[in-house]
């Protein structure tokens, strides 16, 4: 399979740059898998389509403000790094964006000046390992002077842009827990606890899982053939009582209902031989693309994605891929707003 078979016209104007007003006023595209239609409909609508029987999986990763600007120490010139995952105490891995490839040694003032890190190893794509040195918790560093790590289509002068503090709200999902995420799961970006409690009203269940989402997740295919495509690790945990939820609303005959593909990916890594879902955590490097065997996942909510993206695969494995670009070709014609801060479909 080519990845070129997932490529789509998108026009410039429609990746979405500011989230729409009110998170449930984004726009939904509802697919019906079954006869092969569609609606059109706004995200606060969902409640149409779930049921009592149904339960909600959700993700409740917290993003961190993983981005933070510096300078090296030897020379005074610009770096920036994206903090992806501590390894141990005051070590990380980061991506590091600089004029010049650094090199095992080179020290960065970061932010205001209380951090320092020096460059261990030099990988791949601008990737790091950095030891942190300072007289306080990093993490502690981070959320007081850290930026939020929006994806690179959304165009942002920080720190001097006065959309920060709103995005520091709104690429955070409202049920966010568990910090540790440098992207958000964009489809539980759309959810008011009003409309869970309007949800939870009609006595549908809601669990979580926790993915935390990395850079890699919005990374398009390079290479032609999309079986050579190498998906990143990404860290899960499913506890016992999501499994325990998940497995007797199957029993029941009930339907999963997964809020973004990092929900999707995190059940379908999971599943034991007997078709339950297992709890656990780990990581996963699971890549969903045509032809895939959902086996826990019955529906799905999930934004609009980047053309030969690991996502649109997924989203076409899910529904086929005919009916998914013919469904993107008419979100074009129509204007819907793509992207993280864009509108979403609803999969049935």
């Amino acid at each position: 399979m080519k990845a070129s078979d997932f490529d789509y016209f998108l026009p410039r104007e429609l990746i979405a740059q500011e989230p729409a007003k009110e998170r449930t006023a984004a726009r939904m595209m509802v697919l019906h898998r079954r006869d092969e239609t569609r609606e059109h409909k706004r995200v606060e609508d969902i409640v149409e389509y779930i049921q009592p029987t149904d339960l909600l999986v959700v993700n409740d990763t917290r993003v961190i403000p993983a981005r933070i600007f510096g300078h090296r120490e030897a020379t005074g010139g610009r770096v920036e790094l994206l903090f992806l995952e501590e390894m141990r105490p005051g070590r990380w891995r980061a991506l590091m964006r600089a004029s010049r490839r650094p090199r095992p040694g080179t020290a960065i003032i970061l932010g205001s000046g209380e951090v320092r890190a020096e460059v261990l190893q030099v990988g791949e794509g601008g990737e790091v390992e950095v030891a942190l040195h300072g007289k306080e918790d990093f993490h502690t560093f981070l959320e007081r002077e850290g930026l939020p790590p929006l994806p690179p289509y959304i165009g942002r002068n920080y720190p001097n842009d006065n959309r920060l503090a709103r995005d520091i709200l709104r690429y955070q999902t409202v049920y966010a827990r568990r910090p540790g995420a440098v992207a958000a799961p964009t489809a539980g970006l759309h959810f008011t606890r009003q409309l869970l409690e309007r949800i939870a009203a009609r006595g549908t269940r809601r669990v979580a899982v926790t993915l935390h989402v990395g850079p890699g997740t919005f990374r398009p295919v390079k290479s032609e053939l999309v079986e050579e495509h190498h998906m990143e690790e990404e860290r899960y945990e499913i506890s016992e009582e999501t499994a325990a939820a998940v497995n007797d609303v199957r029993a029941r005959g009930g339907r999963i209902v997964a809020i973004g593909s990092t929900v999707v990916r995190t059940l379908e890594s999971s599943v034991g031989g007997d078709g339950y879902l297992v709890p656990g955590h780990g990581r996963t490097k699971l890549f969903i693309y045509p032809p895939f065997d959902f086996r826990i996942t019955d529906a799905m909510l999930t934004n609009f994605h980047l053309p030969r993206s690991t996502l649109l695969m997924m989203v076409s494995a899910f529904a086929g891929r005919e009916f998914v670009l013919e469904a993107y070709r008419e979100a074009v014609e129509r204007g819907y707003r793509f992207f993280s801060y864009g509108d979403c479909m609803l999969i049935l």
